[in-house]
């Protein structure tokens, strides 16, 4: 395969499972599938399939208007409201949805420690670890297997299981993580991607499902080549592909017959990213999305593939997303998701000819759609509602929806290039909740029952030993924003202000903590220690307002978010004011950082996980594509050098009172691991407090099981002997 020169990119995301493909540039990094949803941003996890591929899909985010006489209106903004009054002409709502806010609580004084006397408090860091990632999925062409990724073996590995369940087979044996799988129309091969140690330069693998033969396809170190697409006609892959050093993804074009390859974009501004290409029945057309850095803005483009001509159908002005999710069975539309109706994601069908938006849904959540039914009749979306995730099915003729009978938690659509089986007769999906590890089922929409085909819940962990959540609101500290956040009880505390409390922090920032199953979070609660995980402003999930309301202000507003979880936690009459923990990964780590260094006096102990201290050597070292989003997203740092040193936590070491344990990878190219020795050095300069363990062979989130186990461990250690749990019978550094 031809390289290419000087292109590409796109940033990729990985959760500690199973990478997951991230199309926008994000730090966002999920520490074991806690499920966060992302856009921009440093963290992995999850993009089209949400795990990094994964996550499974899982990594989730989420007016009425006075217009003033003509005669006052400047001329800029008369073009612009002309324009917005040309879009709305142009869009139709089929359907206005409105989906209704979960019940939260506000005060504090309600979250109560159920009692339980039969909760087993022998969890083990080892227990829940063992239990089983599941990662990226693909329907066998005649819908009797599935592919899927899977931690099992201790690696995320291609592994292959009947469709109505059974034992699973492992397909592919390696060291390296591998996610992303696509099965071949004629169903002889099966793509996927695979990296090294955690490098994100990902090369694409074929395996064949009945031999097992495997041929690295593409094999080029310093490209990486992502997200994998078969055409319909099995002749052609499409996929995204990024030099090293190039902040650019370009969407290529591969022969399989010829062997060809050819570049169907070329020549992308450095600040932006085309992603996600997806193929028209006929394997003529290929739609693709095309992303600016800052994360605020978005087109999409089609392509007629012989002829390499590229077509804008969402033209706009302002900032605006768009993102292209099928194409419908006669190639005349495209269902999509867009924030351009009312600021939040939503689901409409794009009229290919005419470019006029026909909106599915009207909500005031993230609704994202899903694909098309083979027959054409009927499309799929999930809709995120503050956290909990479900999945619609949408007639279009009767314009009726239903949503799939499913628990609560997360529930995304899984398969490659559909959720759908070929006949249309049963849907992929993942279910992921607090008690409940990422598992692939089975839905008939003849009967409308599911099938459980994979059981990660093992290792003698228990269901009923794993806590639910508290979803609770409270005020921003400036009274702009109602914060939302799940509050972790363990079970049977008294209510008396002795137990240790941990700020957890997602990664992102444009990620989203959602109600799924994260083992550190469990095991914590279950050995006394109250958690809460803020979904701070820059969160994705409540609106394009919400989300971009940290734009030039990392570490501002947002870390007053979090310390303001910490004033609402102790309210609850549990928590030991002197035992608040601060703890987060990726984007969460350099919030981690921020806390214990602008609030020092707040907190008892820190953990940063894969963090980045200093916006100076970050935007110089780190990944092309994460270098054009902080710019984009913080300014220029010689204009903006009082601003960038003001938020950079490694200037303020000297103020730091806690404890810090920190963690990273040796080949992450999000946030360098010489950000985090840069604290231990910094720090044990001074004789401070500091713990630090350096994994050569992991990248931005650890992937192997024994380093899984290794790190958490050294972190429960830790945080035991310096912060202990009111009834542990423990003493501090004992």
């Amino acid at each position: 395969m031809a390289a290419r020169e000087g292109k590409t990119t796109r940033a990729v995301a990985t959760d500690f499972y199973t990478p997951k493909v991230v199309n926008f540039p994000t730090r966002e990094y999920a520490v074991n599938v806690s499920f966060q949803r992302r856009h921009p941003a440093r963290g992995f996890g999850p993009a089209r399939d949400l795990t990094w591929s994964e996550s499974a899909a899982l990594c989730y985010t989420f007016f009425s208007c006075v217009v003033p006489s003509a005669a006052h209106i400047p001329k800029d903004l008369m073009r612009t409201f002309i324009l917005f009054a040309i879009v709305i002409a142009m869009s139709t709502i089929t359907l206005a949805q409105i989906l209704p806010a979960p019940s939260a609580i506000t005060d504090p004084k309600q979250i109560t420690s159920k009692p339980n006397a039969q909760v087993e408090k022998s969890l083990t860091i080892e227990k829940l670890y063992m239990t089983r990632a599941i990662g990226g999925t693909a329907w066998s062409p005649d819908g009797k297997t599935i592919a899927f990724v899977s931690n099992i073996s201790g690696r995320n590995n291609l592994w292959l299981v009947p469709a109505e369940g059974g034992w699973p087979t492992q397909l592919t044996i390696s060291d390296q993580r591998q996610t992303h799988p696509a099965w071949s129309p004629d169903g002889k091969w099966i793509a996927y991607m695979s990296d090294y140690d955690g490098d994100e330069q990902w090369d694409i693998f074929f395996v064949s499902p009945k031999t097992g033969q495997v041929v690295n396809v593409t094999n080029t170190r310093e490209i990486a080549e992502q997200n994998p697409t078969w055409s319909p006609d099995g002749r052609y892959l499409a996929y995204m592909v990024k030099p090293k050093t190039s902040s650019v993804y370009e969407i290529d074009v591969f022969d399989t017959l010829t062997r060809d390859t050819k570049h169907l974009t070329i020549g992308t501004a450095k600040d932006k990213l085309n992603v996600d290409p997806i193929w028209s029945r006929d394997s003529k057309w290929i739609a693709y999305t095309q992303e600016q850095a800052k994360g605020t803005d978005s087109n999409i483009f089609v392509a007629e593939v012989a002829a390499g001509k590229n077509t804008l159908l969402t033209p706009h002005r302002g900032e605006q997303l768009y993102s292209a999710n099928d194409f419908s069975t006669d190639g005349k539309r495209l269902l999509i998701t867009s924030n351009a109706g009312n600021g939040y994601d939503n689901v409409g069908l794009l009229d290919i000819a005419s470019r006029k938006i026909n909106w599915l849904t009207q909500d005031k959540w993230e609704i994202n759609g899903g694909n098309f039914s083979p027959d054409g009749k009927s499309v799929t979306w999930t809709a995120n509602v503050d956290g909990n995730t479900d999945i619609y099915l949408h007639g279009l003729a009767s314009g009726k929806t239903a949503s799939l009978p499913l628990p609560k938690g997360v529930n995304g659509l899984g398969g490659a290039e559909s959720a759908f089986t070929r006949d249309g007769a049963r849907l992929l999906y993942h279910h992921n909740g607090p008690n409940a590890p990422n598992d692939l089922w089975v839905y008939s929409l003849a009967d409308g029952k599911s099938r459980q085909v994979t059981d990660s819940l093992v290792a003698g962990v228990r269901a009923e030993d794993l806590v639910e959540p508290f979803l609770v609101h409270y005020p921003s500290r400036d009274g702009k924003w109602t914060i939302s956040a799940f509050v972790y009880m363990p079970y049977s505390l008294p209510r008396q202000p002795v137990s240790p409390a941990i700020v957890y922090v997602h990664g992102g920032p444009t990620a989203q903590t959602v109600n799924s199953f994260n083992r550190f979070i469990q095991y914590v609660a279950n050995q006394g220690y109250i958690v809460i995980a803020p979904n701070y402003r820059g969160s994705t999930g409540y609106g394009r307002e919400f989300q971009q309301a940290n734009l030039f202000d990392m570490g501002g507003g947002d870390l007053q978010d979090v310390l303001a979880a910490a004033d609402w936690i102790k309210q609850t009459g549990y928590v030991d004011p002197k035992k608040l923990i601060l703890m987060g990964a990726s984007y969460g780590g350099y919030m981690t950082m921020m806390g214990v260094t602008k609030a020092p006096d707040v907190w008892a102990a820190g953990v940063p996980i894969v963090p980045f201290v200093n916006w100076f050597t970050e935007i110089q070292n780190e990944d092309p594509v994460l270098q054009q989003s902080d710019l984009a997203t913080m300014g220029d740092p010689v204009k903006n050098k009082a601003l960038f040193e003001d938020r950079s936590p490694i200037f303020f070491v000297n103020q730091i009172k806690a404890p810090l344990f920190l963690l990273a990878g040796g080949h992450d190219p999000r946030c360098p691991q010489e950000e985090a020795q840069q604290v231990v050095d910094a720090i044990r300069k001074r004789d401070g407090v500091v713990e630090y363990k350096f994994y050569e062979n992991e990248g931005h989130g650890f992937a192997r099981v024994e380093n899984q186990i290794d790190a958490y461990k050294r972190a429960a250690d830790f945080l035991r002997a310096h912060v202990p749990p009111a009834d542990c019978g423990c003493s501090v550094n004992e």
